[in-house]
């Protein structure tokens, strides 16, 4: 074994340990925000495994790069999919869902909003929302 190699499997390993060890200490709650914000660190992996396959002269250098790039599109792809379900969980529901009948609604739309807020409040948010 050559020492380059012996050198790039050790800090291969370290950072294999140093990731489990911080994943580790990362309470539940934040796991998912977590996940959303890799995405650029999943797309840096995703450059890398391009320029391992540009540079690569063998088959196994091929291979390993396909490798690399298949599962740091997964990530990236998988990241942007727990995103988008944390930012679905966080938005207002719409007027009929907060118990508005829909007849109230239509009688008054300029003090109805769609976020269930009536009178001034709603007027504004609403005025907000259109931009005028």
């Amino acid at each position: 074994m050559s020492t380059a190699l012996l050198t790039d499997l050790t800090i291969f390993i370290l950072a294999l340990l140093i990731g489990i060890e911080v994943i580790g200490k990362v309470p539940a709650t934040l796991h998912t925000p977590l996940m959303s914000a890799t995405n650029a660190i999943h797309g840096i992996v995703l450059v890398g495994a391009v320029l391992i396959g540009v540079t690569a002269h063998n088959a196994v250098g091929y291979v390993i790069a396909f490798i690399a790039a298949f599962f740091a599109a997964a990530n990236v792809v998988g990241g942007y999919v727990v995103t988008g379900r944390m930012l679905k969980m966080f938005r207002r529901k719409s007027s009929q869902a907060q118990g508005q009948v829909p007849e109230q609604v239509g009688a008054q739309p300029e003090l109805a909003a769609a976020n269930g807020h009536k009178g001034l409040k709603g007027l504004v948010s609403r005025m907000n929302r259109t931009g005028s």
